[in-house]
C-alpha cells in the first residue's frame, strides 16, 4: 500500500513539475486559496469541528452540574489552565478561522444559505467562549496581522454573537440565493434555521437576565408574540453513524464504552434523581442508562465505598452516597478520586439516548460489542425544542415574562418525554423497548402522565418562587442528559438544582464559575494574562461569589 501511494504521488509531483512553468515560485502548488477553495467543503468543516467542539465544552458542564462524575478530588485538579486547550484551539484556529474565511467566498458566490449556517454557528461559539472564560479575544483575533489579541469584554462579545444571529436570520429569508449547502443539522429546511436563531435570541436574554433584567424581559416577550421558537420535530442534534472506521462516525460516549467496557462512570446523584428520589423511576431512566447488573455488589474491591461511611458533611445534608438504591445503578459521587477497579463489565453504561447504546431491558450483559444498542447511531442534543419551554419557565417565573411558569414547565417535561421515547423507537433498539414495554405491561404514556401529575401537584404545594424555580430547575438539569453547557449556565444563573451532592472532601476547592485560560493561548500570547483562580464569574453571573452558592 505504502509503494502503491508513493508512486501515485511521485507521479502527481511529476506532472506538477512539468507544467508549472508559469506559476510564481513564491506560490505553494499545494496551498488552499480564495481561488482554489469549495465553500461547501470548508461549511461541511464548520459544522463537523463544532459538533466536536458542543461534546467537549459540555463534558465539562456535565461533570461539574453531577450529570455525570467528575474524578479528581480537587477541582483545580481537574480544571488547569491545559485542561480546555483542545477546545480554544477548535474555535479559535478551526470553526471561527474557517468561517472568516468562508464568508467572502460566499458572499461572492451569493451563497445566502452557507452564510447563514456559518453565522448561526459562530454566534453559538462566541455564546459558549465567553460561558467558559468570561472576556476574551474576538475583535483582533483573527487580524492575521495582530499576535497578541487583547481580550473583548465578555458582554460585547455577547452582542456580537447576537448581531451574528440576525445576520444570518436575514441569510436565510434572503431572496435569490445560489448553491445548496450540505446541511448537517437540518437538511436545508431553513425555517428551523430561522426558529433555531429565534431560540439563540431567548438563550442570549435570559443569560443577561440578572444585568438587564428589563431589557431581557422586553426581548422575551417580543420573541414570544412573533412564536418563532423551536417546536416539537425542530431538534437542533447532531446525528451519528454507526461506522467504525476511520473516520469513526459512531457517538463518542459510545466508542468509548461499548467497545471493550470501561467509559464514564455515571454519576451516583444524577441516577438517583431519576430512580429514587421522587419515589419511582422517571420513564427516561432506562432510556438514560443501561445497567450491566441488576444487583449492587458487596465486593469492597470493586466498590470501595460500601463498606465506609459517608463523610460527616453528607450525613449532616443528607446526601445520597454510594449507591442510589439496591438495583446495580453503579456510578460514583461527585469528585470521587479513587483509582479504576476490575469494574469496567459492571458499571453502568450509556444508554440508547443519547450515546445510541443499549435500552435497559433488564438484559444486564456486558457492553463490550460495537454491534449491541444502536451501534454508536447517538446525537448531540445541542438545542431541544422542549429546552425553549424551560427557559420560557424560569423568565415567566423569575421576569414576569408572558405566560405561565407552571405551564411551560409543564409542556417542557412531556416534550422532552416524548421526544426521547420516539427518538429511541426510530433507532434498531425499538424492537427491544416495544419487547420490553409488552413483556411487562407498561404504558409508556400513562407513566408520563402520572410524572407531570407528581410535578404538578409539587409545584402547587410550594410556597415560594425560591423552591418553584428550584423544582423548574431540576426538571430542566433532568432533561438535559447529554448538555452540559446548557446545565453549568442553568447552575451559575439559578443556583438550581440547590442541595447539589458535593464532593468527598469538605474543601474540594474552588467551584469554576470560569475556567483559567488555556495554555496554549497563554504562552503565546504576550498580552494574555492569566486569572488568580476560577472563581472569577463571567459577565452575565452577578450572584453571590464562591462555592456557596451553587453548592
Amino acid at each position: 500500500m505504502k509503494r502503491i501511494l508513493y508512486t501515485v504521488m511521485l507521479g502527481a509531483s511529476m506532472l506538477v513539475a512539468t507544467s508549472s512553468c508559469d506559476l510564481d515560485l513564491l506560490d505553494d502548488p499545494n496551498a488552499v486559496t480564495a481561488s482554489t477553495a469549495d465553500p461547501n467543503f470548508i461549511l461541511n468543516r464548520i459544522q463537523l469541528d463544532y459538533e466536536n467542539l458542543f461534546n467537549t465544552i459540555g463534558d465539562d458542564g456535565m461533570r461539574l452540574t453531577r450529570i455525570i462524575n467528575q474524578g479528581s478530588a480537587q477541582y483545580e485538579g481537574a480544571y488547569t489552565p491545559v485542561t480546555t486547550n483542545g477546545y480554544w484551539s477548535n474555535a479559535y484556529a478551526n470553526i471561527l478561522q474557517d468561517i472568516a474565511f468562508l464568508e467572502p467566498l460566499a458572499v461572492e458566490a451569493e451563497f445566502e444559505r452557507h452564510l447563514g449556517i456559518s453565522k448561526t454557528i459562530k454566534a453559538m461559539v462566541l455564546f459558549h467562549l465567553v460561558d467558559s472564560y468570561g472576556d476574551v479575544p474576538f475583535s483582533q483575533a483573527l487580524d492575521p496581522n495582530e499576535f497578541n489579541p487583547a481580550v473583548d469584554s465578555g458582554e460585547s462579545v455577547y452582542d456580537a454573537a447576537f448581531a451574528a444571529l440576525n445576520e444570518a436570520e436575514a441569510h436565510f429569508t434572503a431572496q435569490g440565493s445560489s448553491g445548496a449547502p450540505n446541511d448537517y443539522f437540518y437538511g436545508r429546511n431553513y425555517t428551523k434555521w430561522v426558529r433555531l436563531v429565534n431560540t439563540l435570541k431567548l438563550r442570549y436574554f435570559l443569560n443577561r437576565k440578572l444585568v438587564d433584567p428589563s431589557g431581557a424581559t422586553a426581548g422575551i416577550n417580543a420573541l414570544i408574540a412573533a412564536d418563532n421558537f423551536l417546536k416539537a420535530g425542530d431538534d437542533f442534534v447532531f446525528q451519528f453513524g454507526t461506522t467504525q472506521a476511520d473516520p469513526d462516525s459512531r457517538h463518542p460516549r459510545f466508542a468509548g464504552q461499548y467497545t471493550s467496557g470501561g467509559g464514564d462512570y455515571q454519576s451516583t446523584y444524577y441516577m438517583w434523581h431519576l430512580t429514587e428520589q421522587k419515589g419511582f423511576d422517571d420513564p427516561r431512566a432506562r432510556f438514560y442508562f443501561y445497567r450491566q447488573v441488576l444487583a449492587n455488589s458487596t465486593n469492597p474491591d470493586e466498590i470501595e465505598c460500601i463498606t465506609q461511611l459517608p463523610p460527616a458533611h453528607y450525613l449532616v445534608g443528607g446526601f445520597i452516597y454510594c449507591l442510589p438504591g439496591e438495583r446495580g445503578y453503579w456510578g460514583r459521587d461527585h469528585l470521587d478520586p479513587d483509582g479504576i477497579p476490575p469494574d469496567g463489565l459492571k458499571r453502568t453504561a450509556w444508554g440508547v439516548y443519547p450515546a445510541g447504546g443499549r435500552f435497559d431491558d433488564n438484559s444486564a450483559t456486558p457492553v463490550n460489542d460495537p454491534s449491541l444498542g444502536a451501534q454508536g447511531a447517538g446525537i448531540q442534543p445541542i438545542m431541544l425544542a422542549a429546552y425553549v419551554d424551560f427557559m420560557l419557565a424560569e423568565a415567566a417565573l423569575t421576569l414576569g415574562t408572558t405566560g405561565n411558569a407552571k405551564d411551560y414547565l409543564l409542556s417542557g417535561i412531556e416534550k422532552h418525554m416524548n421526544y426521547v421515547v420516539n427518538w429511541s423507537l426510530g433507532t434498531a433498539q425499538a424492537g427491544a423497548i416495544n419487547s420490553f414495554f409488552d413483556e411487562e405491561g407498561i404504558d409508556i404514556d400513562q407513566n408520563i402522565t402520572n410524572y407531570l401529575s407528581y410535578v404538578s401537584n409539587e409545584y402547587d404545594g410550594l410556597s415560594s418562587d425560591d423552591d418553584r424555580m428550584d423544582v423548574i430547575g431540576r426538571e430542566y438539569w433532568l432533561s438535559l442528559f447529554g448538555n452540559g453547557i446548557e446545565s453549568f449556565n442553568l447552575y451559575r444563573r439559578t443556583g438550581k438544582p440547590d442541595n447539589m451532592q458535593p464532593g468527598l472532601e469538605a474543601n474540594p476547592g474552588v467551584f469554576p464559575r470560569s475556567f483559567f485560560y488555556p495554555n496554549n493561548y497563554m504562552v503565546t500570547n504576550t498580552s494574555a494574562v492569566q486569572k488568580a483562580d476560577q472563581s472569577v464569574q463571567v459577565f452575565w453571573d452577578t450572584n453571590p461569589a464562591g462555592n456557596a452558592w451553587v453548592y
